[in-house]
């Protein structure tokens, strides 16, 4: 496969060293995960058929050295634990790394400070200071750092938190409540509900659950966060309940992490395992083995930022092998998204890829041995590492590879990004080919460049379902795929449900309903226009600056 334009720019201005070809930087990468397999990893490199995170492409072969996508660190409730978290932090951000912290832990505002006799000021002011430290730093002067705040439903802070983004503040923040079946419980019978002081673990409040619930959807609504992480879920699906709870996740919320862990992730390109309408099998099933092989060996060659994320993550030698380009595989295969056929072919690949990965992991732990903390694990067999599979947004990679992102849909049938200050314009391949070969095909492709869409447009049934974007998906169909791929899911899936405008809070109630009862670890929503910063637009004429996380 051929680097597109947009691809081709944003290498050079973020990935490539200087001097250094495309092809340069996949053949450094693949040379640095010395395994033996070296040829093999820059071929599926090479051919865009898998891409590794941005860190891996960025710093292998380099003197940085640090290749993980992600990390969670602890934040005690003393001012010492939480300013050796922000040195942390501000390590890992300069390395090029995203982080996640979970604030449960620090005693609410006005509780008392023991030393001092004073009052405590309560997690969010700290919140705001790690948001103030992340704006002032850039990550390894090639992208801004990113990070997830989670504080649990019962903590007495909890409505300040979920009404902090309303005015646009901690922008270098995603927000995520962490609810667990004892709230859920509350609000089914719409009971009243305990705040709970974790300095103490004494109720500190009360308050209706309904009312904390109806808080939630309101300011998701407005803004789109917080979002949500189902706690005990996660828990329950814990590889390693030997070491702990898992109490927050990467930024983008598919790698739940205990403490001082890190995530290597990587992600195939199902557009690229598909040859004349049908899923080459043996292809995937290549990939993910080589996939498997990758991630695993790069948590030897990687360099750490502190110690105890070496100890951690070498422990449990977590990998996250994810996906990309669903949405033009399934164009390929021509298969609607929004389809019952869609979402049994998706979940039928996920399948495929979660057995052949963990089948690749134990097969390593045979030979290599499995990770040191398999004792305190749930698994009765070698394996390699704790865990295998994710989902990640792949933000910055599936511009790389040409493709559509994660398991989206497609957002928008034509957009345009400004990368390193030159703007591209871009209208999806298949749709391009589609529209052409019509009658008047250059007038419809003129109306989609600036609609976005096909929906109202003179072509035939199959063609606008085939077609359909994001925004006119209906949004319980997103949390369905969302579930589906869930169950063949390691760690967690990045999947944002897009709305409509018009969407209201009760829609975005029955949205996070949904994926608590169909068995999502997390789910995260966006309502069209909600914010002024907004990424992507639809249609060529009204598209703003991308900032291309990844």
């Amino acid at each position: 496969m051929a680097l597109s334009e947009a691809g081709r720019v944003l290498l050079e201005s973020r990935y490539l060293l200087p001097g250094e070809s495309a092809s340069g930087m996949f053949r450094r990468v693949a040379g640095a995960v010395n395994t033996g397999k070296e040829g093999q990893f820059f071929r599926i490199m090479e051919d865009l058929l898998f891409l590794p995170n941005s860190p891996t492409l960025m710093n292998a072969g380099t003197p940085p050295g640090q290749l993980s996508a992600c990390f969670v660190l602890p934040v005690e409730d003393s001012i010492p634990g939480i300013f050796v978290a922000l040195q942390q932090m501000a390590l890992i951000h300069k390395s090029g790394g995203g982080t996640g912290f979970s604030f449960s832990r620090i005693r609410p505002a006005g509780d008392v400070v023991g030393s001092t006799a004073g009052v405590a000021s309560g997690p969010l002011p700290f919140i705001q200071v790690f948001d103030e430290a992340t704006a002032a730093l850039k990550q390894g002067g090639k992208r801004r750092g990113a990070n997830m705040g989670v504080l649990v439903s019962s903590h007495p802070d909890i409505l300040p938190f979920i009404r902090a983004k309303r005015n646009g503040d901690l922008k270098n923040f995603n927000l995520s409540v962490g609810f667990d079946h004892t709230f859920f419980d509350a609000l089914t019978r719409n009971g009243t509900y305990n705040l709970i002081n974790p300095r103490n673990g004494e109720v500190w409040d009360t308050l209706d659950a309904v009312l904390l619930w109806d808080e939630l959807c309101a300011a998701a609504w407005q803004c789109g966060d917080p979002g949500i992480l189902f706690l005990d879920r996660i828990n329950e699906k814990n590889t390693v309940p030997g070491l702990g709870p898992i109490e927050a996740t990467n930024p983008c919320g598919e790698q739940p992490l205990l403490p001082y862990e890190s995530c290597n992730l990587g992600s195939i390109n199902l557009a690229g395992c598909v040859r004349k309408g049908d899923l080459d099998e043996e292809m995937l099933l290549s990939v993910v083995r080589l996939g498997v092989e990758f991630l695993d060996g790069v948590i030897d060659i990687n360099t750490y930022p502190v110690p105890e994320i070496r100890e951690q993550t070498l422990s449990t030698r977590k990998t996250g092998l994810g996906v990309m380009g669903l949405a033009d595989a399934l164009i390929s295969m021509d298969i609607a998204y929004e389809s019952a056929e869609g979402l049994a072919c998706t979940e039928s690949i996920m399948r495929i890829i979660q057995e052949e990965a963990h089948a690749t992991s134990e097969e390593i732990g045979r030979t290599a041995g499995s990770f040191p903390a398999i004792g305190q694990s749930c698994y009765t067999c070698a394996m390699r590492n704790a865990t295998v599979t994710t989902v990640a947004p792949t933000g910055s990679l599936h511009l790389i590879a040409g493709i559509s992102s994660g398991i989206e849909p497609l957002f928008s049938l034509a957009f345009s990004r400004t990368i390193n200050g030159k703007v591209i314009r871009f209208v999806h391949p298949s749709v391009r080919d589609a529209v052409e070969s019509m009658p008047r095909g250059h007038a419809l492709m003129e109306q989609i460049q600036k609609s976005g869409s096909v929906q109202d447009l003179p072509i035939g049934d199959h063609e606008k379902e085939l077609f359909r974007t994001a925004p006119e998906i209906d949004p319980e169909f997103h949390v369905r795929m969302q579930a589906a791929v869930q169950r063949h899911v390691d760690n967690a899936v990045s999947k944002t449900v897009n709305l409509p405008e018009h969407a209201t809070p009760d829609d975005i109630c029955r949205i996070f309903l949904l994926a608590r009862d169909l068995g999502c670890k997390g789910i995260t929503i966006y309502r069209y226009n909600s914010r002024e910063d907004q990424v992507l637009s639809r249609g060529c004429d009204t598209c703003r600056v991308d900032s291309l996380a990844s």
